[in-house]
């Protein structure tokens, strides 16, 4: 039964003006009905059958007719409806309730326009109606039935206001919900777009050193490959070495683009200065001279600040093996200085002949966004005397680490 009601409900409020017919009728019904009856009020109030005028009956059901059109031209409706009430306040004797259609009327106005207009027209009807009742109709101005008047038109203005303003307010609610709605939905794309670019950023990083490496091996094996075939091998195993970890660390920043719900999905891929070792090593191996120094141990860095710190020098020193020439000597340095931690990579390479100027090249592009999106610096160029210099200071706590108390992770 609630299923049925439902489904006529929806089919009526899709069609208005079918909706507003059967008001109509029932409106037209109420009318009718009321003017067959005559109040009488002597020691007590009782009740006789009377016969409405003929004029009455056209009345009311011009009065029902209009109210078919009330959403599309609401002031037209009240202006007809207000017109026939008049003229039945002023002829009919005894009066029919024609002005329950005019009532209808200034609801509905009230209901689909502003409150001022409600004023001014709803004054303006219980003005005209109740006036022209009291001063021209044939019952004496105090009749019961010309308070009436007055207090029906005033009835129907105000609770179309009431049924406006709660309208305006569900409307103010609904557009509240889908704004933060689409708040939420910009700053989930946001957020993606960082992730992405973040991703995109170690693919570049992880690309750059790894190839950067079997290039320089597979032309130390080609070179060697005929005089010193042990020494060929050895660089050939570098370079499968340095193709394992390359597929291993695209494996993990490629896997944080499966779905969440994958349990053997990685989490983050986690490089940090823990594997500073490791990293020097591989440079190492393909016969760049490395020297590292370290005063930052037992200093605890945030996942963000420690992978910035290792792709910055990984970065560099990739730099350094393509561009710094066979001779080359690179020196890290990583210095804790009050609550910063200070990234320096030198080199004594040509400087501005080969090595990329500051700002040049994706891969000083990748190091100075990565750096400043944790609000540290990056300073770039060629040393005197010859040489590249890349120093970067990052912030020990960043803004999501100053959240944390000390000791526990971010």
């Amino acid at each position: 039964m609630s299923s049925t009601l439902d489904r006529v409900h929806k089919q009526l409020k899709a069609h208005p003006l079918a909706l507003d017919a059967i008001l109509a009728a029932g409106v037209l019904a109420c009318m009718v009905a009321g003017s067959f009856v005559a109040p009488h009020q002597n020691d007590a109030v009782s009740w006789s059958i009377r016969t409405p005028a003929p004029l009455s009956l056209v009345l009311m059901a011009l009065g029902a007719a209009a109210l078919v059109f009330r959403r599309r031209a609401p002031l037209t409706v009240l202006a007809l409806t207000g017109t026939v009430s008049l003229v039945e306040s002023v002829t009919g004797d005894p009066r029919a309730p024609v002005a329950m259609s005019a009532v209808i009327a200034l609801f509905t106005v009230a209901s689909r326009t502003d409150r001022p207009t409600t004023w001014r027209v709803g004054l303006l009807t219980m003005t005209v109606l109740t006036g022209a009742a009291m001063l021209a109709g044939p019952l004496p101005w105090y009749a019961q039935e010309n308070l009436g008047i007055f207090a029906w038109t005033g009835i129907g203005a105000t609770a179309g206001d009431a049924v406006r303003s709660r309208r305006a307010f569900v409307q103010a609610i609904r557009e509240r919900a889908e704004k933060a709605e689409r708040t939420r939905e910009e700053e989930a794309r946001r957020r993606v777009a960082e992730e992405r670019l973040r991703i995109a950023r170690d693919l570049h990083d992880v690309v750059a050193h790894h190839i950067a490496l079997v290039n320089v091996q597979a032309g130390v094996a080609a070179h060697v490959m005929d005089k010193r075939p042990d020494q060929a091998k050895e660089a050939l195993a570098h370079v499968r070495e340095a193709s394992r970890s390359a597929l291993n660390e695209l494996r993990a920043t490629v896997g944080l683009l499966r779905q969440s719900g994958d349990p053997e999905a990685p989490t983050e891929p986690a490089p940090g200065l823990a594997r500073l070792d490791e990293l020097v090593g591989t440079f190492r191996n393909a016969g760049l001279r490395v020297e590292v120094a370290r005063t930052d141990h037992g200093t605890a860095l945030p996942a963000a600040v420690d992978l910035a710190a290792y792709r910055v020098i990984q970065e560099a020193l990739t730099n350094v093996q393509k561009h710094a020439g066979t001779e080359a000597k690179a020196e890290v340095s990583v210095v804790r200085v009050g609550p910063n931690v200070e990234i320096t990579v030198l080199d004594n390479g040509p400087g501005e002949e080969d090595h990329p100027e500051d700002g040049g090249g994706h891969g000083l592009l990748g190091m100075r966004e990565r750096v400043t999106a944790l609000r540290g610096t990056l300073t770039t160029g060629p040393r005197y005397g010859g040489g590249f210099r890349v120093h970067a200071i990052l912030p020990v706590k960043t803004r999501t680490a100053a959240r944390h108390q000390p000791g526990e992770p971010v």
